[in-house]
């Protein structure tokens, strides 16, 4: 029997750590969990953006039992070695503990525009549980029905929403905390879009975190959001902003333009192509500046590093679980012509997300 070379058992080696890399994925999710609920760029923020370990522990907002000190170490370990924080030599001329800081991403969990309920949101186990059952899913059920959350929860995600208020909660944080951040980028990058508008309706728009900074950063624009009954009643008092207790899948009320942030994505097409169709009769011809603005992801378009492209299809696989898509050009416009819109543009300056721009 020919005895195997070295190479072909570095072959072999390189491709279990392939399969070991990807199985230890969710390694790496849970230590990013773990560090939301430890607060720890909070910590490290608070002790002026550096911190060795016991300082962190100091500053958390939780309490450590002291034999839970090397495991808090062991985790630091791997939010490192994965770009969550930085770390330096020790400091030789105090404690001789390691000394962590914040990176650009860890830098997002901190302060009034904190990225911490949205991340918390995806990483709640009500969110996560669903994809233990994916195989199963797809083996016992048509695509439509019931989907992957109710299969696991034994209800949509939208009736968890309204019958686990905390968890409702979160979502509705989430999503404004989400909308506060990629909203403001919006206005910088993306602004001309809402030029020469006179009336805007955010549709599914929540809380209306997105329809505020709308409305802020364009006051002559008349901001509206729509929404279902429980989810307005819960919504804050404005000035600036009214709402509108409705369903976008009844009719949606006449504006200049529909605003949709990241609600297309939540449906299959032809629940979309029903939305669309009522985003065109609430708006003008396009003459008359008329359109529809969507924020939502386009499959391949933007930046082509892998970190962009593996980001984009793993959330097309993670909307699988309310039965919606992330599409690619040619299914957005397959969507768009048959809901009788003419026209589009795409506008791919938001990461991994795009502004749609489609007309009547």
């Amino acid at each position: 029997m020919a005895l195997t070379t070295g190479t072909d058992n570095q072959a072999l080696l390189d491709a279990q750590l392939e399969l070991w890399h990807t199985t230890f994925a969710y390694i790496k999710s849970m230590a990013l969990k773990s560090a939301l609920d430890l607060r720890i760029a909070d910590a490290i923020h608070n002790n002026g953006g550096a911190a060795t370990l016991p300082q962190i522990v100091a500053n958390s907002k939780v309490t450590l039992h002291p034999s839970k000190i090397p495991c808090l170490r062991r985790l630091m370990r791997v939010l490192t070695s994965t770009g969550i924080f930085t770390v330096q030599n020790r400091d030789e001329n105090s404690s001789g503990e390691l000394i962590y800081g914040l990176t650009p991403a860890s830098q997002l969990l901190v302060g009034s525009t904190s990225l911490t309920p949205f991340m918390s949101l995806l990483l709640h186990g009500i969110y996560v549980s669903p994809f233990l059952g994916l195989s199963t899913w797809l083996q016992q059920h048509e695509h439509s029905d019931p989907t992957l959350f109710e299969m696991t929860h034994g209800q949509t995600v939208w009736d968890m929403n309204d019958h686990n208020p905390a968890f409702g909660a979160l979502f509705n944080e989430g999503m404004v905390c989400d909308s506060s951040f990629i909203m403001d980028i919006v206005v910088k990058e993306c602004g001309h879009v809402f030029q020469g508008l006179s009336s805007l309706i955010d549709v599914a728009g929540g809380l209306g975190g997105a329809a505020q900074s709308i409305s802020k950063a364009f006051p002559h624009v008349k901001c509206s959001v729509l929404d279902l009954p429980q989810v307005v009643a819960k919504a804050p008092a404005s000035a600036n902003v009214s709402y509108i207790a409705g369903d976008m899948f009844e009719s949606i009320p006449p504006a200049n333009a529909i605003f949709l942030k990241w609600v297309l994505h939540d449906w299959d097409d032809a629940d979309c192509v029903k939305i669309l169709k009522n985003c065109k009769k609430a708006i003008p011809p396009r003459d008359a500046g008329g359109k529809v603005i969507i924020l939502d992801m386009v499959v391949g378009a933007g930046p082509s590093n892998i970190k962009h492209k593996e980001t984009q299809v793993m959330f097309d696989l993670f909307i699988m679980f309310v039965n919606g898509a992330e599409r690619d050009e040619q299914e957005w416009k397959n969507i768009i012509f048959e809901a009788g819109f003419s026209d589009y543009k795409i506008i791919p300056v938001l990461g991994v997300r795009s502004i749609i721009e489609i007309y009547p």
